[in-house]
């Protein structure tokens, strides 16, 4: 009995170790769009329920500037609105490109006054990072944002709570493009038409090399399998909602 119970043991051991060798082995292939829940009790929104094959394409901008003109000229050729997320630091040395993305119809979310690890912060500076950012917006603009987008994605319970005590939405992405590591234009259309969903929020940068490239392509590509491309709040239900517990915004009526 003794032997049976330490083989029982050894085998148990032995697939709870390739259980997680293949969860590491899918992660380093595919990055983690498929495991993008942080262990916390309140969620930001990840993606959205939707029947309808319809995604929502952001960008976040907190360095550089050389390739966003490249990108509006994509999105405009293709007729696509999307969303841009920006740092103070970024609309402080690139104002007239703001009001550029703005008065393109794009969508501006908030991103920060500073690009820091809001969990390394208090709910006091947590809630001056972003009244400051959304101060700015407004100044250079004149729209005022309803979204807020973490930095780093890092995000815990207090984080997620003051964003909500501001009045504001926050979001995160079920799809990463990694564009920001220098990945190939081909090797970002993949990663994104994989990825895509019903519902999907799509995470891009304003300042990717090789990002309008990528675009070029991928825009009519994901047209063609029937995707309508709008902006993050486009994409959000109206109504009541709430965000379950893998980040997914659903109607309030559709709760289980």
């Amino acid at each position: 009995m003794i032997v049976l119970s330490l083989r029982k043991k050894t085998l148990y051991g032995v697939a709870v170790s390739l259980l997680a060798c293949v969860v590491l082995a899918v992660l380093f292939r595919f990055g983690t769009e498929f495991f993008p829940v942080a262990a916390t009790g309140l969620k930001p929104v990840y993606a959205v329920e939707k029947d309808e094959k319809v995604l929502a394409i952001s960008f976040d901008a907190s360095w550089g500037a050389e390739h966003t003109e490249d990108i509006l000229a994509v999105l405009k050729k293709n007729e696509v609105k999307t969303t841009f997320f920006l740092v103070n630091l970024w609309i402080e040395e690139y104002p007239e490109l703001v009001k550029e993305i703005a008065a393109a119809g794009h969508e501006i979310g908030l991103h920060s006054a500073t690009h820091p690890h809001l969990t390394e912060l208090s709910a006091g500076e947590i809630k001056k990072e972003i009244e400051s950012n959304a101060a700015l917006v407004k100044k250079v603009t004149g729209k005022e944002s309803t979204l807020f987008r973490p930095p780093y994605g890092d995000y815990n319970d207090e984080v997620i709570g003051t964003i909500a005590s501001c009045g504001l939405t926050a979001v995160q992405w079920s799809v990463d493009s990694l564009d920001w590591q220098g990945l190939s234009a081909a090797e970002i259309e993949d990663r994104v038409l994989r990825g895509a969903a019903p519902g999907a929020i799509v995470l891009l940068h304003n300042n990717g090399e090789n990002t309008a490239e990528a675009l070029q392509t991928l825009l009519p590509r994901l047209k063609e399998k029937g995707y309508k491309i709008v902006p993050v709040g486009e994409l959000l239900p109206k109504g009541e909602t709430y965000v379950d517990v893998n980040g997914m915004m659903r109607k309030a009526d559709h709760k289980k």
